[in-house]
């Protein structure tokens, strides 16, 4: 996604990861049917440092609408950045593990499975975001691994798929969307439902923006049947009627 010149844009978007695979398959045609030039910047849903989209609105970014994960949302929204009733959930992502192409698939589809693939990893990855949180605080001191996993995490999960293709790490642990078609990147599958977080994925306009009919009209083709297939082969699920 090449943001386009601030001049010249009609409309502002920034977005974390988990949609961002989907919603660059979609917005050639938006922009072509509607005549709309869209400006993309991007952002992590949650976490701290500047590359979050909390930090980058707090420090003057000008942005009409915001694609996150909804616990992102949720901070936004209580500090009264987001304008009332504007929220439309668009998809919803597993959890998953990946590893480098051409490497074995290890074994995760159980808890104790799980456990064991990366208590022996020599590195695993992850994103410092919502899905990243999760994993810290929940599915490591879970699965009883959460001081002796040999763990690195990055600020966005595009950072994480990139180590995991180098070479760098052994698995990389994240949304299923963040994880396709990365090349060098294989999706193992999700992790189980144990350990599990399907986060959904809203768009939402920003209560200062001076661009909401083309915001609404962007949110409007993302929630459309149209986008859905693209939705679907990004490992993601389509939120039925938004």
């Amino acid at each position: 996604m090449t943001p386009s010149d601030e001049t010249t844009a009609d409309l502002t978007v920034m977005i974390s990861g988990g949609f961002a695979l989907a919603y660059a398959a979609v917005l050639p045609d938006f922009e072509r049917e509607t005549g709309l030039k869209v400006r993309t910047l991007s952002g992590a849903s949650q976490g701290q440092g500047p590359r979050t989209i909390r930090h980058q609105l707090a420090h003057g970014a000008r942005v009409d609408v915001v694609i996150l994960s909804n616990e992102g949302l949720h901070e936004l929204t209580q500090e009264g950045r987001i304008l009332a009733g504007s929220a439309m959930a668009l998809a919803t992502a597993p959890l998953g593990a990946a590893v480098r192409a051409g490497t074995p698939h290890p074994a995760i589809d159980t808890v104790a499975a799980l456990a064991r693939t990366l208590a022996q990893a020599r590195l695993v990855v992850m994103p410092g975001s919502t899905s990243g949180l999760f994993i810290q605080e929940t599915v490591l001191p879970r699965l009883g691994i959460a001081d002796t996993v040999r763990k690195r995490v990055f600020p966005r999960g595009t950072d994480s798929a990139a180590a995991l293709a180098a070479g760098e790490a052994d698995l990389a642990l994240g949304p299923v969307s963040e994880l396709v078609d990365v090349p060098g990147v294989e999706v193992v599958g999700a992790l189980p439902d144990a350990v599990q977080l399907v986060q959904t994925f809203t768009a939402a306009i920003l209560a200062d923006s001076l661009a909401l009919a083309p915001a609404r009209r962007l949110i409007a083709h993302l929630v459309s049947d149209r986008v859905a297939a693209a939705i679907r082969r990004t490992g993601m699920e389509p939120v039925a009627g938004g």
